[in-house]
């Protein structure tokens, strides 16, 4: 299959689908060439700063590490192991590790506040700092 651009979400609405072969068949729609998941993703930055995302945060979770496999493709329930750094104020309070955080991808999704500029070059998929809504933290 050839490669080429496409958008998944335009203007905050899904235009499209990441579908294997499988998938496809199931749902009645023409494969999109992802059975190996996806590549070369690219989220668009907005050109907001870390510092920023921060301070619109106030108060919450900077996740800087994940561990664990914990999302159900089925329900789109989302749980990980997690380390970061509480934030207060709109800075860096205190680093966390040991927790875990949880929500629904859908949720997840539609709360989504912003991308920052900071995006990472060295992998397929590319993106910037994600501020999310709220997700529910656990942990000492």
């Amino acid at each position: 299959m050839t490669t080429r651009d496409r958008d998944i979400v335009a203007n905050g609405v899904l235009a499209g689908y990441v579908l294997s072969t499988y998938s496809a068949r199931k749902l009645g729609l023409k494969t999109t060439g992802n059975a190996g998941g996806v590549h070369n993703l690219i989220v668009h930055a907005e050109g907001i700063e870390v510092t920023e995302l921060l301070r619109k945060m106030g108060r919450g979770l900077m996740v800087t590490e994940l561990m664990g496999q914990g999302v159900n493709g089925v329900t789109g329930d989302y749980s990980r192991g997690a380390a970061g750094y509480w934030i207060e104020n709109g800075a860096i309070a205190y680093p966390v590790h040991e927790i875990t955080i949880a929500g629904n991808l859908k949720g997840m999704l539609a709360n989504l506040a912003a991308v920052g500029n900071d995006v990472d070059t060295r992998g397929g998929i590319r993106t910037g700092s994600i501020l999310l809504g709220d997700m529910t933290i656990a942990g000492n």
